[in-house]
């Protein structure tokens, strides 16, 4: 069998970006399980694993547009400092806030000013090219 849509694929994976810090990985863990060609995954991702066979390995590139889009200038805003929790006053932190729809959001701080803290609300791996290192661990029909 190969990977093709309808089939449920396991994989085991390795993310990693264009200076090769690892995001994150399944090796060793619990691998990934989908359903291919349902939209489960990052498009990308599921092109790149189309037609691979049982035990394949690979590296497939995921561009911006193919991952988790562009980070969009209109996704960061400036809030007062004393509106942040004194422990995620740091980059990187991620906080739940309310939108003024009242829907939870989660942006990051991207950046820390005197009296301001900057907040992003696009994805944090938004803008970056990704790297997945992919194995096929099992392919089975689907339902």
């Amino acid at each position: 069998m190969i990977v093709s849509k309808g089939a449920v694929i396991s994989v085991d994976y390795t993310l990693r970006l264009e200076d090769k810090t690892v995001v994150e990985s399944t090796v060793g863990d619990q691998p990934l399980m989908y359903t291919h060609g349902q939209d489960e995954i990052l498009r990308g991702l599921e092109a790149g694993l189309d037609g691979m066979a049982l035990g394949d390995t690979r590296v497939i590139e995921v561009p911006p547009s193919e991952g988790y889009g562009d980070s969009h200038p209109e996704g960061f805003f400036e809030v007062q400092r004393a509106r942040v929790p004194q422990d995620a006053q740091r980059i990187g932190a991620r906080l739940e806030a309310q939108a003024p729809d009242g829907r939870s959001v989660y942006p990051h701080v991207a950046e820390v000013k005197p009296d301001t803290i900057v907040l992003n609300l696009n994805h944090p791996l938004a803008g970056k090219t990704l790297y997945f290192e992919v194995t096929v661990l099992n392919i089975r029909e689907g339902q």
